[in-house]
């Protein structure tokens, strides 16, 4: 694996809304039964009430009393049941004339050859940057056919996430250059830039099966849920949740290809790879969009 520079420590400047956010959400996360107040929460944080209010109703579009609704268990429950599962090509359709696919339709995808995929990124070329986002620090990583890994990282774990992503093509040349990423981040986080006539091209580097299951992410309407059975019975193998369960896991581009909106069965949120916090965090984002 060839690196071409160092990677930065911090990014994100101090009190940065995500800094703030993420703060509130892991409160809320921990005493969601408990129904907490902005007023407990704020002092929690030793925030101002209404300066709170305004920083997370900026972030989110939602305030915490309805960000806290929109991810608990009865809200992810309802998102299943909503769609009449598993049929996921009515979720697709359901989507369609609403904002909930705003932000799909203007994701365009092709795939690697299989044997592309098995030499493990040699003759590759990934250029990657860090970018502030409303999730953290964003890692974007393009090649010359288009966006290939988006990680997120909180200030100061920024060579963690480097090197998670890069082991997945260790044979790749990798090139820090955020000149060539910072169109690619704009045009995911700025919702007003999700235009279907100009649409974001990714390229997806996995297995056969894995790329299968990124593809039926993508069919998943921001504001609604799947579970990992539904996926597996969408790429006609039923009995392979946990096998699909992995793959979810291992997708590289984050939020783009919406594994944040893979669920358990129960309607549990389950794990992320990039942290349980962030997917509440996403979920609850998207419910203000939509």
């Amino acid at each position: 694996m060839n690196v071409t520079t160092q990677i930065p420590s911090d990014i994100t400047r101090k009190g940065s809304d995500y800094e703030v956010v993420s703060r509130v959400v892991e409160l809320l996360t921990e005493n969601y039964r408990d129904q907490p107040s902005l007023d407990v929460i704020a002092g929690e944080l030793g925030e101002s009430p209404t300066q709170l209010q305004k920083t997370f109703t900026r972030w989110a579009g939602l305030s915490p009393k309805a960000f806290l609704q929109a991810v608990t268990l009865d809200h992810a429950k309802r998102l299943l049941r909503q769609e009449e599962l598993p049929l996921l090509e009515t979720s697709y359709e359901l989507g369609l004339s609403g904002p909930g696919r705003l932000h799909d339709l203007f994701v365009t995808h092709e795939a690697m050859s299989p044997g592309e995929w098995k030499l493990r990124g040699a003759g590759l070329t990934i250029r990657y940057g860090f970018h502030p986002s409303p999730f953290g620090v964003a890692l974007v990583m393009v090649t010359d056919r288009g966006l290939a890994g988006l990680a997120f990282n909180d200030p100061g774990q920024e060579r963690e996430s480097f090197e998670d992503m890069a082991g997945r093509w260790p044979n790749a040349n990798y090139v820090e250059d955020s000149a060539a990423t910072a169109g690619y981040a704009a045009r995911i986080f700025e919702a007003d830039r999700w235009q279907a006539e100009e649409p974001l091209r990714i390229v997806l580097i996995g297995s056969d099966f894995q790329v299968r299951v990124w593809q039926t992410l993508l069919k998943i309407p921001m504001g609604k849920a799947v579970t990992y059975s539904d996926i597996a019975c969408d790429i006609g193998q039923p009995t392979a949740s946990r096998a699909v369960g992995a793959a979810v896991g291992r997708n590289p581009i984050s939020f783009v290809v919406p594994c944040h909106r893979a669920l358990g069965k129960s309607g549990a949120l389950t794990g992320y790879h990039w942290g349980l916090t962030r997917k509440r965090a996403m979920l609850g984002w998207e419910a203000g969009k939509v």
